[in-house]
């Protein structure tokens, strides 16, 4: 993570529990050439645009306080999804027997991206069954796994 991530993190996990959040991810990426900061969180039963503001009123002036970032940026708080990206073991563990979509750096077979329910996960290798047939795929080849709404 970013020292910006790292930061916000921080800030951001005490107002999220207090609101009955769980805090999935943070993320400092440029758009449409700004600066965006976003938030994303998650609960059960689902989070709503309620749920964001509060979070949002809450960590905005922490963050003012804060100042982790230096220059102008777009502060957002939103819902992790319902097709999130899975990052951490624990977000592997959680969802492990769901189906998830792994998009790969490279075609493997002649393809880029493998649907199928995930049945492993091991210091970084994620290993999917697609329609009973196991395949592991190492960290360096994974770009991203995600999972898939059917």
């Amino acid at each position: 993570m970013s020292r910006i991530t790292d930061i916000v993190t921080k800030l951001a996990e005490a107002p999220a529990s207090e609101l009955g959040l769980e805090l999935w991810d943070v993320e400092y990426v440029r758009e449409a050439g700004q600066w965006v900061l976003r938030v994303y969180v998650d609960k059960d039963g689902g989070v709503g645009i309620a749920d964001c503001e509060a979070l949002s009123k809450l960590l905005d002036p922490l963050l003012d306080e804060a100042d982790p970032i230096p220059d102008s940026y777009v502060f957002e708080v939103s819902s992790a999804g319902a097709e999130r990206e899975l990052k951490r073991p624990r977000d592997f563990e959680r969802f492990m027997g769901s189906d998830v979509e792994v998009r790969l750096y490279r075609a493997e077979d002649g393809a880029k991206t493998v649907v199928g329910k995930l049945a492993g996960y091991s210091d970084g290798a994620v290993t999917v069954d697609t329609a009973g047939t196991q395949r592991t795929f190492e960290k360096g080849r994974v770009a991203k796994v995600r999972l898939r709404i059917v």
